[in-house]
């Protein structure tokens, strides 16, 4: 259950963030910057609740990276694929969100990949 305290609140930064950002008057791209963020919150929380059991047994680290690695690459290829070809998106306000949320959400996943190893390990936090 700890992997979801995580997961929790990346789910409330992002929804947090979304809501605002589509509240700034002369932006008019409620949708794409939903979409945009729901993508890669979904890799994110997949990829921290994966990391987290895996951190169990380290034996099994590397292997679940890699594995979370190809389908996350897969993910977005049929992610923004499928946005993008159905054709009811602006591209620029999608690109945009998703590229924001992706970069923010993976820099978020690797500071906790490494607090987790850290304790691990049994340096400092």
């Amino acid at each position: 259950m700890a992997e979801m305290k995580r997961v929790a609140w990346m789910t409330a930064a992002c929804v947090s963030s979304a809501f605002l950002l589509t509240r700034v008057p002369g932006i008019d791209a409620a949708r794409e910057v939903w979409l945009g963020m729901a993508g890669p919150l979904v890799m994110a929380g997949a990829g921290w609740i994966v990391a987290e059991r895996a951190h169990r047994r380290p034996e099994r680290m590397i292997r679940a990276q890699l594995w979370l690695f190809g389908g996350k690459m897969a993910f977005v290829a049929a992610y923004l694929a499928g946005m993008l070809l159905a054709g009811a998106l602006r591209p620029a306000p999608f690109v945009a969100s998703f590229t924001g949320y992706f970069l923010s959400l993976h820099a978020a996943e690797a500071y906790g990949l490494q607090r987790l190893l850290r304790q691990r390990i049994g340096g400092a936090d």
